[in-house]
């Protein structure tokens, strides 16, 4: 079995809270054309360097029904700043436009088989993975990417066409996981990285 979720995988639930005080799930979603599911963090390069194109894809597509939810997995053991407290501060200064939800368990982060931070999945109105991976080519300095794969997802799901190129692989940090190196992951994960 692959360790993170393949194209035509359900999305798996999950109950997670939010920095505006709620506490998120699937059904919340429910009513939604389509759903992205997003892990990333307070503090990675790939993240702070991709936050306003990923702001401006949201802001795009929000518009047409399409919901974002952005999950921050990473232990605040090996990452201090990646506690709870930090996520409210950077959703008070930065007023980003996505659900931002804490998955201190990393239980989600698991059963999605999150690789990166960033790591996108894209799930139809079905709930059905129609793509995974990076949002641009070059999320660190996005005055140099030329692809933004999470918008061309987007736009193909919401016209009801197969997703042209439904996997990608995400860049970014290694997902911190509590008591664990990299080295735990299983081989066909790395591969993927």
């Amino acid at each position: 079995m692959a360790f993170t979720l393949q194209i035509g995988d359900k999305a798996p639930d999950f109950k997670v809270p939010a920095t505006d005080g709620k506490v998120y799930s699937l059904a919340d979603f429910a009513n939604s054309e389509a759903l992205v599911v997003f892990f990333t963090c307070n503090h990675c390069p790939y993240v702070l360097g991709s936050d306003e194109v990923t702001r401006t894809t949201v802001e795009r597509f929000r518009r047409k029904g399409v919901a974002f939810i952005g999950i921050n997995p990473n232990s605040e053991t090996t990452q201090p700043t990646d506690d709870f407290a930090h996520m409210v501060e950077r959703m008070k200064t930065h007023h980003f436009p996505w659900v931002y939800a804490r998955d201190k368990s990393q239980q989600v982060a698991r059963a999605y088989g999150a690789l990166r931070t960033p790591h996108f999945y894209v799930f139809d109105q079905d709930r059905q993975l129609v793509y995974t991976g990076r949002g641009v080519d070059n999320p660190r300095n996005t005055a140099e990417m030329t692809i933004n794969d999470l918008d061309r997802a987007l736009e193909e799901v919401l016209a009801r066409r197969p997703v042209s190129t439904s996997a990608t692989n995400p860049i970014g940090c290694n997902v911190k996981w509590e008591g664990k190196d990299a080295s735990w992951m299983p081989p066909e994960a790395c591969d993927l990285v």
